[in-house]
């Protein structure tokens, strides 16, 4: 099952202001980070269901990697 698009969008912007709290980064260095990571590129290809976890299981995740 994939995500509808613009759900899937909100999510981004969620998880951003989340990793941008939690690490005490700039909102661009945040969206930079989480651009760049593996857990994004599963959620956008719809690979698995990250879509449907938590933020702060999905900031944990770019975090560890």
């Amino acid at each position: 099952m994939t995500a509808n698009r613009n759900l899937l969008r909100m999510k981004y912007v969620r998880v951003i202001a989340a990793l941008a709290e939690r690490t005490g980064s700039s909102l661009d260095a945040a969206l930079d980070r989480f651009y760049k990571s593996n857990t994004y590129a599963l959620m956008r290809d719809g690979v698995s269901d990250l879509h449907c976890m938590r933020i702060p299981y999905l900031v944990d995740e770019i975090l560890s990697e």
